[in-house]
């Protein structure tokens, strides 16, 4: 039987060719193969501490892991910024109203950037004159927020103690003890009258009561004064009309009583001499007709000569 021979440098040879087939396809694998990521360079500037970020932490939208942080250094214009430099996958859609904001995720304190904003209608970013990248605009991550925050509510408590520190001097404290002590006397006089207090507030409840009454019973009252007072506007508003038509009817009839005053008052004197002359008889009769009520049916009758006269009406000497 014959032995099979084996070709050594062939089979090393294969080995090491296989070797460094599969060292290749792994590194062409990681490298990302045949579809290989291109990405675009964005640049954003930090006015906060980045402590907790380093270089390849993830840069995500809304969620979505769409680049690595590519470089992280200070501004040499202005120390208290941050250069941050973003390597972004090209053709995600960065906005000229995308927010860049530093987070940490969950408890273990990995920071990475979140992108957010891009709306519909936002053109895309687009570099500047004078800037090699375009720069995403930042805002203040939260934890920036939350100390911003109790800065200023510790300056305003800080504020707070040293007004109440003033306003709780010996001097403020000694007028406060005197004023609680008025009031716990003013507190003392009130209880020791408590009984006429009561009866106080019990007149007062029924004289509200009485004139809730007397409100209720005064309603139609003011009721029928509002009507009469209607009535006499009213009637007001009457009177001024039939006043001036009197005026042009006492101006229309001025003129003809002043022709009949002319005219008849002669007339009108002489009349009133005769009907006091006519008076006068009158008087005169019924004076005779008191004395002697017979004269009425037979004439008058002669008087009486007295002693010592005539007949002839003469005095006997």
């Amino acid at each position: 039987m014959m032995e099979t021979k084996v070709n050594y440098a062939v089979v090393g040879a294969f080995v090491l060719l296989l070797a460094t087939a599969l060292v290749a396809a792994a590194l062409w694998l990681a490298s990302g193969g045949a579809v290989k990521k291109k990405y675009d360079l964005y640049l954003a500037i930090e006015e906060e501490s980045v402590a907790g970020l380093n270089l390849n932490a993830p840069v995500k939208y809304n969620g979505v892991d769409v680049g690595k942080v590519r470089q992280i250094q200070l501004d040499p214009g202005n120390p208290e910024r941050v250069n941050l430099l973003f390597a972004i996958e090209h053709g995600t859609p960065i906005k000229e109203d995308t927010v860049a904001v530093l987070k940490t995720q969950g408890l273990t304190g990995i920071a990475y950037v979140e992108l957010s904003g891009g709306a519909d209608h936002a053109p895309l970013l687009q570099a500047t004159a004078g800037n090699e990248y375009p720069v995403i605009r930042t805002k203040p991550s939260l934890s920036t927020r939350l100390e911003n925050v109790l800065t200023n509510v510790l300056a305003k408590l800080d504020a707070t103690s040293n007004n109440l520190n003033a306003m709780l001097g010996a001097e403020n404290q000694a007028a406060f003890k005197n004023t609680l002590a008025d009031l716990a006397s003013v507190a003392h006089t009130f209880a020791a009258r408590k009984e006429s207090i009561d009866a106080g507030l019990i007149d007062a409840a029924r004289l509200f009561a009485h004139a809730a009454q007397a409100s209720v019973k005064l309603e139609p009252t003011l009721d029928r004064l509002g009507r009469a007072a209607d009535a006499v506007e009213k009637m007001g508003n009457e009177v001024t009309l039939t006043s001036a038509s009197a005026g042009k009817t006492i101006n229309s009839v001025g003129g003809d009583v002043g022709r009949f005053t002319a005219e008849t008052l002669p007339e009108l004197e002489r009349l009133l001499r005769e009907l006091s002359v006519l008076s006068t008889s009158l008087r005169r009769l019924s004076e005779q007709m008191e004395r002697d009520p017979s004269a009425l049916l037979f004439g008058q009758r002669p008087v009486p000569t007295g002693p010592g006269e005539s007949s002839t009406g003469e005095r006997q000497r």
